[in-house]
């Protein structure tokens, strides 16, 4: 079934919007989600919109006025910017979350929102690249860099025993940084040895000659860094071929497709890493509030940095008193960072209260801490993750340094 790659607020929002805007904006916050709504990260945006549509909808019965307009990336650069353009130069949005794949977020920033002025908050992009962009200060991320998930990741695999492996990854911004990443802190700290680092280009209906390529070594494992769509083809492949038994995974391979698509049998006691959320009151509220509107939280990551995202903008509109694009940007920090009395997931009504009374506050996230460096970046945490008997389990903080 084709999706409309437009969607208006009225699709995304409920309807139970409070009608008087905030007095911090007299016209509608507008928000664009830029989404892979198609394309090979399609698994991750419905659910991670999901997390945007909560927020606006906490947001505006709080007092606010969001309004959210949805445009596709169709995980596809050049879909990606055209769909940026649209939102900003069109829709005339005040500002974007998104996108997911740090392959879409980075031209996006570069040709679209550091040009045109707006801020561009991702929740999942997580290449290191985007700590150095030259971003005219746009750029935030709701996420931390996959400097600190190779890190974590080769540490993990190093105390499962595991001493060689091949890289098989995906060919773009996210699977290049955090390839590298690994390889220098398990060929480095770790000790162990990287027998193949093999790129892939997306959308190919074969990546045989990737996957004998990758077991020509020692490797005992295969680490694959890869989203479902593509990721799944070359998993198949891998086991049909009898190349490999052994699976490591990142973030982008966290799905139950992975499950439903190879089987459970298969992937049974296959690993990976993931940012993930430490146990707070923050995270607690968000789980609660999503579960009464949704039911159950996907397990899927980056529904809650997007869900943060979404709120960062509504506050940082409220402290700015506009809707200006520059204002929001410079209010950004303002509102996510200390000092400030702590606000979070739920309490909209009550940081707007505050910041109307001149009290500054400090967001603390579903996802954690937002406390934005000089270059948009956030700190966090790493989780390590699991397929087990069908199912994913999440498990504990991997600590490093």
């Amino acid at each position: 079934m084709a999706i409309n790659r437009w969607m208006t607020a009225a699709s995304v929002v409920a309807a139970t919007a409070v009608a008087l805007a905030s007095p911090a904006f007299a016209q509608d916050l507008k928000i664009g989600a830029l989404m892979p709504m198609t394309g090979d990260l399609s698994a991750y945006g419905e659910a991670d919109l999901s997390g945007i549509q909560l927020a606006a909808e906490e947001i505006n019965n709080g007092g606010g006025n969001v309004e959210v307009i949805v445009a596709d990336t169709q995980t596809n650069p050049q879909a990606g910017v055209d769909a940026a353009q649209k939102l900003v130069n069109v829709e005339g949005v005040h500002a974007i979350v998104g996108a997911l794949s740090s392959g879409v977020t980075i031209p996006v920033a570069t040709s679209v929102t550091s040009r045109e002025g707006v801020v561009q908050i991702s929740g999942a992009s997580t290449s290191p690249t985007i700590t150095t962009l030259n971003d005219n200060g746009y750029l935030f991320r709701t996420v931390p860099s996959d400097a600190f998930q190779g890190i974590a990741l080769a540490k993990l695999v190093n105390e499962k025993g595991v001493k060689n492996v091949s890289i098989i990854y995906v060919n773009n911004a996210y699977g290049q940084g955090l390839a590298d990443a690994f390889e220098k802190a398990y060929t480095g700290e770790q000790g162990g040895t990287v027998s193949e680092k093999i790129p892939f280009e997306q959308g190919q209906a074969s990546y045989r000659g990737e996957v004998q390529r990758a077991d020509s070594g020692d490797a005992e494992a295969l680490l694959l860094i890869a989203y479902p769509e593509n990721g799944t083809v070359i998993l198949r492949q891998a086991l049909e071929g009898g190349h490999f038994d052994k699976f490591i995974f990142t973030d982008g391979m966290k799905a139950p497709e992975v499950i439903e698509q190879i089987g459970a049998q298969y992937m049974n006691g296959s690993y990976g890493t993931v940012p993930q959320s430490p146990e707070s009151a923050g995270l607690k509220a968000f789980q609660e509030a999503y579960e009464q509107k949704y039911g159950e939280v996907p397990p899927l990551p980056y529904i809650d940095t997007a869900y943060d995202a979404t709120m960062l903008i509504a506050l940082a509109a409220v402290k700015a008193g506009s809707n200006d694009r520059t204002a929001i940007r410079d209010a950004l920090v303002e509102v996510a960072n200390p000092p400030g009395e702590k606000v979070g997931p739920g309490e909209y009504a009550k940081a707007v209260e505050l910041l109307k009374a001149g009290t500054d506050i400090n967001y603390e996230g579903a996802a954690g801490s937002q406390d934005f460096d000089e270059n948009g970046d956030v700190p966090g945490t790493i989780g390590q993750w699991s397929f087990e008997d069908g199912k994913i389990v999440d498990g504990s903080i991997i600590e490093v340094n």
